[in-house]
């Protein structure tokens, strides 16, 4: 059997090489790229076609939950391991609903990190022992009777949500999502009007409760002009 080849992404740089010196020290494990953001973790995983994603939740352009997301539906093969500061019920839910196969909260032991990433490949659910049992109850719940309102947005309404929720300007997100003006312009209108959100700080809110932006990111002044 060959090691098992992961792509680590966070965007903290010293988060990064920590946790990057603490999975190569389990035996079989190979770290072959890393990533900082949702976009840059695509790239990656299309670059080496890894066994597993280790992610982080939070991260700026495109969020661990989105980007976990389109790995999972582009590469059913690779496995995702969220990893995250926060026992957010939304935030678990949503990685569940977007095809993790764990939740790994930092506060983790490296023995319980060895045992997630073993797990994932294998195809098996791990969950850190802090996300508690009405966690998987509220989940299998939400499954059958309809989900977040995110689920009414598009991908690229999600993308732009997150990216004004972060405090870009309308200018700032049509040159990251290489998009007209107007077009960014249209998505926030089709957005606030879907979401019954009338103003930026509310749609900051909206992010921040549903797992697109940690309420430690909330900028001030998010979003004005273009």
């Amino acid at each position: 059997m060959g090691s098992i080849q992961i792509v680590l992404v966070d965007d903290h740089g010293l988060m990064r090489a920590g946790l990057r010196r603490l999975v190569e020290s389990i035996s079989g494990v190979e770290v072959v790229a890393e990533a900082e953001n949702g976009r840059d973790a695509i790239a990656q995983v299309r670059d080496h076609t890894p066994q597993l994603v280790l992610m982080d939740v939070a991260l700026p352009v495109l969020n661990g939950l989105e980007a976990c997301a389109r790995i999972t539906e582009r590469w059913p093969e690779v496995a995702v391991l969220m990893l995250s500061m926060y026992a957010n019920e939304e935030y678990v839910l949503r990685a569940l609903r977007n095809g993790a196969l764990g939740y790994l909260l930092k506060s983790a032991s490296a023995s319980e990190l060895e045992l997630a990433i073993r797990s994932a490949v294998k195809g098996d659910r791990y969950l850190s022992p802090e996300v508690s049992k009405h966690v998987i109850d509220a989940y299998v719940h939400r499954t059958q009777s309809g989900g977040s309102p995110l689920d009414a947005l598009t991908p690229r309404q999600r993308e732009v949500l997150q990216l004004v929720a972060e405090g870009h300007t309308t200018r700032e997100i049509a040159e990251v999502l290489h998009l007209g003006i107007k077009t960014v312009e249209t998505h926030r209108t089709n957005i606030m009007r879907q979401l019954d959100v009338h103003d930026v700080v509310g749609l900051v809110r909206f992010a921040m409760r549903h797992g697109l932006l940690p309420d430690d990111n909330a900028p001030v002044g998010a979003g004005e002009g273009p």
